[in-house]
């Protein structure tokens, strides 16, 4: 597994010296050399590599990553540009549509989101192939919830999109005045029609960011 880089690092150091930590990167690596484990080793690390701290205008949670072949990539709701679209994203496009009038495209890579400031975050960075939620409970929780405590502590607006319960169950944990929660419903096909489509989180989120003199972002994904 290779290490955070940048300002992320910094950050971040204090949680690679504790004990959660260590046995954490003791199980990965160990999966890593046992089983088929996505995203590959050298991505786990991508959503904080793409989105430097100091950069970071928006927050998506995910769960954890995709676990099927060559989709995850270390962005959550992303996937690799050669594989079929995931039916979330699917659902978050059409929202998208909707929200913007952004055209569907006909892949789901998510890099050009993440290098303007939109922090994809999972809340468990791997996972076994073809079994969700498999890497629950190792301890990549509290490692993501030290970097949304960091995040929560920067003294500038940030916008937090948080779907589904999983993700919501982490606001708690944001209680700075100067940023922006917006709650729907997971995007995915079994939950979407609860509210996730009109939800406009795309739009509530450029008119945060603006009203605060920050640049919006384009969210249309060529």
């Amino acid at each position: 597994m290779p290490a955070i880089n940048g300002d992320w690092l910094e950050a971040l150091k204090g949680e690679f010296k504790k004990d959660y930590y260590k046995k954490l990167f003791d199980t990965v690596n160990q999966e890593y050399r046992t089983r088929q484990i996505f995203p590959p080793a050298d991505d786990v690390f991508n959503a904080f590599h793409l989105t430097p701290l100091k950069e970071v205008k928006v927050v998506i949670f995910g769960q954890d990553p995709y676990h099927g072949e060559n989709q995850a990539h270390g962005l959550c709701f992303s996937a690799k540009p050669e594989v079929e679209i995931p039916p979330s994203l699917v659902n978050i496009y059409k929202e998208l549509h909707d929200d913007l009038g952004c055209t569907i495209p006909g892949h789901g890579y998510l890099e050009k989101w993440a290098k303007q400031g939109v922090l994809l975050l999972n809340t468990v960075l791997t996972v076994r192939a073809h079994q969700a939620n498999s890497h629950r409970g190792i301890g990549w929780e509290e490692f993501t919830d030290a970097a949304i405590r960091v995040l929560n502590a920067q003294d500038r607006p940030i916008v937090f999109i948080l779907w589904g319960r999983p993700a919501q169950l982490k606001k708690t944990m944001l209680n700075n005045p100067k940023h922006l929660i917006l709650e729907a419903p997971h995007p995915s096909p079994l939950s979407s029609y609860r509210g996730f489509f009109g939800s406009r989180p795309f739009s509530q989120t450029n008119q945060f960011l603006e009203s605060h003199g920050v640049k919006p972002i384009d969210w249309q994904i060529e």
